[in-house]
Parts: C-alpha cells; sequence; structure tokens
C-alpha cells in the first residue's frame, strides 16, 4: 500500500484548491480522479475550430438524438453541444436511480467540471450564513461571513474575479479587477430598471475570467468558446492554476482512471486510514494510506462514497452518527423568467464574445419591511443580457432570395433576458440513498428523490412576474415571461441548475450535522468535506467560490491539527 500524507478526491475546483493548498503547506499529496487525463492546452481539442468543421456545425445535442445516444442525461442541459461533450461523462459510466426527474451534470476528467463551469462567483453574506436560524429551516450554520471573508480575498487574489463594486451588506463586494463592459441595450435596461426600482441594482457578472494578467495567465481576449478549454488560462480552472501550483512543489501526484470505492476506516484509530479505488480499465482494485483524506468529489459522489463506506459502527455510511448523511439536498431553480425585445439602438453593437452576462441582486426578504414577501421565505438573483439578433432569424422571417439576404447582413433589433436563480430550502425529504443495483465496478448506484416544494413554486411566480415587471418598467417591448417546470416532467427539474449541493451538511450540533465548523467529520477527526456536499443551506447566487474558500480554510485548520498532533 503506498503511502501519502493526504489524499484528495476529486481534482475538479475544491480538489484542486485542496491539493494547492496541502502541498503549498508541505504534504505529500495524492489526488485520485475517476476520469481520464486531460492536460492544459494540448487536451482542448476543439479550442478554437469553427462550427462548420464539425459534422452537425456544433449543433446543441439534445436527448434522444443519435449524437448523444451515450449521454441521455448529460444531454438535458443547454450546455451539451458538439464541440464539448467529450469533457461530459458517459452516463453508463455513473448511472443513478431517479425517483423523480433529477439531473445530475457530471464531468469525466482530470479538472472536472471546472472545465465547463459559466465562473460566475458571488460572496455569500450574513444574510445567507443566518438564514437557516433567522427561519427555521435546516440547521444554523457554524460559521458567519466574517470567518469567511478573508478566505473569499485570499482565493479571489488567486483566481482573479472581474466585477463592479456595489457597497451592497447582502452581496458583499471582494477583491475585483476591472469589470467588463455592459452593452448598449443591458447599459439602456439598467438605466430604465433603476430609475423605476431605486433600491434594485443592474450590474455586469462578476466573473472568474481575467481582465488584467494573473501569474502568467492572459487578460480574456473574448474569443467566445469558454467550455472548450481555454489556453490562454484567462478563465478559472483547475488546469490552469491550482493544479500548476500544486506541481511545483514537487508534492504533487494525480492517479486518474481510478474509482473510489471505499474509505478504510479503522475503529481502534478512529481514523480513515486510506482510500481503496477500482481502476477503470482493468478494474483491479488497489489501496492508498494516507494520514489525512479530504472529499472533493461533487456533492452527490462525495456522499456516494461515504454510503458505500459502512463498518460496524457506521452501518449506515461513515461518519453518519447523527443520520443526516444523504439528506438534505439542494440545488437552484431556474428556468424562468422572462424577455423583452429593445426598440431603437440599431446604430450600437458590440465586439467579440464577452463570457459573462449581467446580474440583478437579490432584492426580496432582505431582512425589512419593503422587501419582505408572505408567500415565501428567501430569495433569488437574475442572470441575463442583450443581444442583436444574427442571421439564423431568417429562418423565421419573410422573405427569400437575395433581399433576405441583404436584410440579413445586418444584425436585426436587441432583445434582453433575465433569468431567475432561486434559493431552495433544505428539507430531509430531499436526499439520496444506495439502491440495490451496482455499477459496473461492484459499487452501489445512488438512487435520488428530490422535488420543489412550495416554497420555490411560489417563489417561482414571482420571479417571473418580477422580470417582466423590470423589463416593461425598463422600456422594452413585447415581453413575454416563460416558467419551464412541468411537475414529473424535464425542463427546470432539480439537478439542471448543477449547483447541488447539501446531503453531509455542517452544523453545530453532531446529532444533526455531519461535519462542523471546519468541515471536518464530527465522527471521524482526520476526514474533511469540503464541496458542495458540506453546504447546510443554498442561498442564490452560485456556489463555487464559497467552496473554494471553505477547502482553503478547511486545509490551514487540517494542516495546523496535523501539525499539533491531534489527527
Amino acid at each position: 500500500m503506498t503511502t501519502y500524507d493526504a489524499i484528495v478526491i476529486g481534482s475538479g475546483i475544491t480538489g484542486g484548491w485542496a491539493a494547492k493548498e496541502l502541498t503549498e503547506k508541505g504534504l505529500e499529496t495524492l489526488v485520485i480522479e475517476r476520469g481520464r487525463n486531460v492536460e492544459h492546452r494540448k487536451d482542448y481539442i476543439t479550442e478554437h475550430k469553427p462550427n462548420w468543421q464539425f459534422p452537425l456545425r456544433n449543433a446543441r445535442l439534445g436527448v434522444g438524438t443519435q449524437s448523444a445516444r451515450e449521454y441521455p442525461i448529460q444531454a438535458r442541459t443547454g450546455q451539451f453541444h458538439e464541440s464539448v461533450k467529450h469533457f461530459f461523462i458517459k452516463d453508463h459510466r455513473n448511472p443513478y436511480v431517479e425517483d423523480k426527474p433529477f439531473t445530475w451534470i457530471q464531468g469525466d476528467q482530470v479538472g472536472g467540471k471546472s472545465l465547463i463551469w459559466g465562473r460566475q462567483v458571488y460572496r455569500w453574506s450574513n444574510l445567507d450564513f443566518e438564514a437557516n436560524l433567522r427561519d427555521g429551516h435546516g440547521v444554523d450554520w457554524p460559521i458567519r461571513y466574517a470567518d469567511l471573508a478573508p478566505w473569499y480575498s485570499y482565493v479571489e487574489r488567486f483566481i482573479g474575479v472581474s466585477g463592479e463594486h456595489l457597497g451592497l451588506a447582502h452581496l458583499p463586494d471582494g477583491e475585483f479587477q476591472p469589470p467588463m463592459e455592459m452593452n448598449a441595450g443591458e447599459k439602456f435596461v439598467k438605466a430604465g430598471l433603476e430609475r423605476a426600482f431605486p433600491g434594485r441594482r443592474l450590474t455586469i457578472g462578476r466573473v472568474a475570467i481575467l481582465t488584467q494578467a494573473v501569474n502568467g495567465r492572459l487578460p480574456c481576449h473574448y474569443c467566445g468558446p469558454c467550455e472548450r478549454g481555454c489556453s490562454t488560462g484567462s478563465y478559472f480552472s483547475s488546469q490552469s492554476s491550482t493544479l500548476p501550483a500544486a506541481r511545483a512543489t514537487g508534492r504533487l501526484t494525480i492517479v486518474p482512471d481510478s474509482v473510489v470505492h471505499s474509505l478504510i476506516y479503522d475503529a481502534a484509530k478512529n481514523r480513515v486510514t486510506g482510500v481503496r479505488v477500482v481502476d477503470t480499465t482493468t478494474k483491479q482494485t488497489r489501496d492508498y494510506s494516507a494520514r489525512l483524506i479530504f472529499l472533493c468529489a461533487s456533492t452527490l459522489a462525495t456522499t456516494r462514497v461515504l454510503l458505500t463506506s459502512k463498518s460496524p459502527r457506521f452501518p449506515d455510511g461513515l461518519a453518519n452518527s447523527s443520520g443526516a448523511l444523504g439528506r438534505y439536498l439542494m440545488d437552484h431553480h431556474f428556468v424562468v423568467g422572462a424577455n423583452g425585445a429593445i426598440e431603437g439602438l440599431l446604430d450600437r453593437y458590440y465586439q467579440g464574445n464577452r463570457p459573462n452576462g449581467i446580474y440583478i441582486p437579490r432584492f426580496r426578504n432582505l431582512g425589512d419591511d419593503a422587501s419582505r414577501r408572505g408567500d415565501y421565505v428567501r430569495g433569488f438573483g437574475y442572470q441575463g443580457g442583450a443581444s442583436r439578433q444574427g442571421w439564423t432569424r431568417g429562418g423565421s422571417e419573410a422573405g427569400f432570395g437575395v433581399e433576405l439576404k441583404r436584410k440579413l447582413h445586418d444584425p436585426g433589433r436587441w432583445t434582453m433576458g433575465l433569468t431567475g436563480f432561486g434559493e431552495c430550502l433544505p428539507r430531509a425529504d430531499n436526499q439520496v440513498q444506495l439502491a440495490d443495483q451496482t455499477d459496473e465496478f461492484g459499487i452501489p448506484l445512488l438512487r435520488i428523490h428530490c422535488t420543489w416544494g412550495e416554497n420555490e413554486l411560489a417563489m417561482r411566480k414571482d420571479m417571473a412576474a418580477s422580470a417582466a415587471e423590470m423589463l416593461e418598467a425598463a422600456g422594452c417591448q413585447e415581453v413575454q415571461t416563460r416558467d419551464a417546470y412541468k411537475e414529473g416532467e424535464l425542463g427546470a427539474e432539480p439537478g439542471l441548475g448543477i449547483h447541488e449541493m447539501g446531503t453531509a451538511r455542517m452544523g453545530r450540533d453532531p446529532r444533526t450535522s455531519v461535519l462542523n465548523a471546519h468541515n471536518q467529520a464530527h465522527d471521524v477527526p482526520n476526514l474533511f468535506v469540503t464541496d458542495g456536499a458540506c453546504m447546510a443551506s443554498s442561498s442564490c447566487v452560485n456556489p463555487s467560490i464559497t467552496y473554494m474558500a471553505l477547502t482553503a480554510r478547511a486545509c490551514d485548520y487540517a494542516v495546523g491539527e496535523l501539525k499539533r498532533g491531534n489527527l
């Protein structure tokens, strides 16, 4: 059995951060990744390939199409295109059981979903960390904003975040690079919206994409297809940022093509002593040992590992004396909002493919009477943007021949869209369990049961209505609302937001939570969980930077405890 100081399971956003922090603090660290190896630059095989060179012109590959036959789940997301399908898992490699529709989007390579994520990064505030305590849903977070604020700053300085300072208590400002510029349509809507609703703001997205060089990574040049890989390192990924930093220490080992079967637990020591993996090529098992284990495999994969790691002391899964493991699954509910047309501005356009949109911060239930809603708790924000129609609009417009071609030579009208992202309450009945079936490696599948509740459904009505109200007040025409949710069907089901979190939550009480304030398992001191599984609530903002800050903070604590001899 090969021995290391630390083992990190997963190489995505949190796994990369754990690798960086642990190696830089002097630990010989092994990173275990179930997917194939992907090298920065070399393996971005479609990065600048013109769309016309793809057989289907880089089509969106929908469920049921021949090109998506190996990806029936992954094809549910609008991000699944011909040019990037190699960054998504083939669903037969990690099947699961859906009691109700739940879309589990997964990467399958070193770097995980850090290669294809949306890169939106927003700090949480005390409005979020105190939410459970305030309204009684879930358990109280064991930390507050002040505990995480310096770690947010630490992460922002390393990854590079461009954005605008707003001075909002419920959406704290960070250490930003200069913001990207909004286009003419977005500025038009911003002016009208903020005039009609003085307490609301429309800003450019806060995004982990550089506008200034950082550590050899270059500013974004707006080439467009970020999700295909970024050779200049302009957007943050494990490949461009954290893994190179870890490699530079000389203390990093990565083993790809290795799916974790279970953790090895020593009851006499009350410690996890190692990890058992299955080689995805040979199907042979092998064990690695370490003094410290970080689970960063992504929310559901991490919880699956814990559930399968049973022992006489933990018959229902490792570190599960509370019974909370697998429960309180959450995601952001979205695919709801409104669109409208902007008249005029026909002499205005934009240059390049800006990899960012606009953001409207939460304005409901902020703690004052003016923002309080009586029909639901928590809140939502909006992402979106303005653009001009291209030549493809000709497929739905009258005309033909030379006259139509001349008409399509110029851009069409401006349109503006707003899509809400709403908070999901932590509910015990939203849960994952082990199914009776096993996968090709002999590991039990996950059975997932997750639905939107009355609070989310009430919120969605306001998300659509408020989006339309703001667009109309801003001067947009032909405004139409949309809500893709249909009970029991695909379209806006849980999981589709790709922000799944919970199932191994942090908390103050070992009787009701899995992890403490430092992401350390209450039951097993040398086991840490820092991916989305640790979350006790979901906020309404994109969670990845919070995962990164929690990981850096947990690594600092864990190494300190290790050096003090407490682990």
